[in-house]
């Protein structure tokens, strides 16, 4: 990490500890849209961590922007979804698209002028991500889409998206009939309602509605139809990561807040960490959090050099998210009683960390592609 990342990191750090630590609860229990704070992110140039400087973005590497996810999600996970599904649209545009596509968003997304995200799932589509019934139909200058998306993150406060949709229902195999657009809300196409979760509060995850919405071919990103499977496969190695390096963040978090209590908490006249079995909890904890942060920089790394990283990228998922939820349950037992009180943070912990093992794939569906890359890298 060079110097200029390092200053980075420290800014967030700075921020994190100032701005997002101390109203976390409050905007989690109201589930409140943190305005002020997107705000913040703006100028912190947190909507253009990824992008390309020449864009008037950061340019951060994989390795930085992972640091920097764990960094925010060990206060408040939900910050880091606003601007992360918002980059993953911005990379699928930058890996993907035309030069005038670039030249006329990406400036924007860089600044947070224009924020948004992923538009992937639907009602009957979520990991099968080919089982999609948005279409997009073709007009004499363009196209019309209808259908709708369903768990989008950013989908009220968020302006564009790069939208999946079939362009050949009939195509087969099927992913060849799957084309990627970029979207801003207009006549047609609208947010519904904000879906009400078990955790992963104050951000927005809604509805997007699509009803004889038109757009032009200039839109349809790369321009040529059938490619929109891949760019969205494509996108989803960056948002692994960032997906693993929040289920680190949480992982520390619950970690940190089980020492500090397990130093603090007497029982039969002693600190509960001087318990055997505290500690053993503790050990296990400390563990799951190192082994994380190992498979996620071997993960950004491979992302940073431009290999391909499916397999690296789903370890550090699989394994980060689950040592998320698994250190977060430990953390809530090591606090007895007051883990299941609101006035602590661990309950936070324990409600936030389930949706990392869905999100950006399911984990059932990691170990399958860790499974057969494995197969296809040691055949023969």
């Amino acid at each position: 990490m060079d110097s200029g990342d390092l200053d980075m990191l420290s800014a967030i750090e700075r921020w994190v500890e100032k701005e997002v630590r101390p109203v976390a609860k409050h905007f989690d229990h109201a589930d409140e849209y943190p305005f002020e704070l997107v705000e913040q992110m703006k100028e912190l140039g947190l909507f253009g961590l990824t992008i390309a400087p020449e864009y008037g973005g950061l340019g951060l590497s994989a390795s930085t922007y992972a640091r920097i996810v764990t960094t925010v999600a060990r206060a408040w996970m939900a910050p880091v979804g606003i601007f992360n599904s918002h980059l993953i649209m911005a990379a699928c545009l930058e890996r993907h698209g035309t030069p005038e596509q670039k030249a006329r968003f990406l400036p924007r997304f860089a600044t947070g002028e224009i924020r948004g995200g992923l538009g992937l799932t639907e009602p009957s589509a979520g990991t099968d991500l080919q089982a999609i019934r948005l279409v997009a139909r073709p007009t004499e200058d363009g196209y019309v889409l209808n259908g709708s998306k369903t768990w989008i993150t950013n989908g009220i406060h968020g302006t564009c998206f790069a939208v999946l949709a079939k362009t050949d229902p009939q195509a087969e195999p099927r992913h060849r009939g799957m084309s990627m657009f970029i979207c801003e809300k207009g006549d047609g196409f609208s947010h519904g309602k904000k879906l009400k979760k078990l955790g992963y509060k104050s951000i927005d995850s809604a509805e997007l509605v699509f009803d004889n919405f038109r757009i032009g071919a200039d839109r349809l990103i790369g321009v040529e139809p059938g490619h929109g499977f891949h760019h969205a496969v494509g996108g989803l190695a960056l948002g692994r990561i960032n997906v693993a390096a929040r289920g680190l963040g949480l992982a520390e978090a619950a970690l940190r807040d089980a020492v500090a209590y397990a130093r603090e908490r007497h029982t039969f006249g002693k600190p509960i960490g001087q318990h055997q079995a505290i500690q053993l909890k503790l050990a296990d904890m400390a563990t799951r959090v190192e082994a994380a942060r190992l498979l996620i920089e071997q993960a950004a790394v491979k992302y940073d050099t431009g290999e391909r990283c499916d397999l690296e990228a789903g370890m550090a998922k699989l394994f980060a998210s689950e040592a998320g939820v698994e250190n977060s349950l430990e953390a809530l037992r090591i606090f007895g009683g007051y883990g299941y009180s609101v006035d602590y943070d661990v309950e936070r912990y324990y409600r936030d960390a389930p949706l990392m093992c869905i999100g950006e794939g399911t984990n059932e569906m990691q170990r399958i592609i860790i499974a057969r890359q494995l197969l296809e890298r040691t055949s023969s």
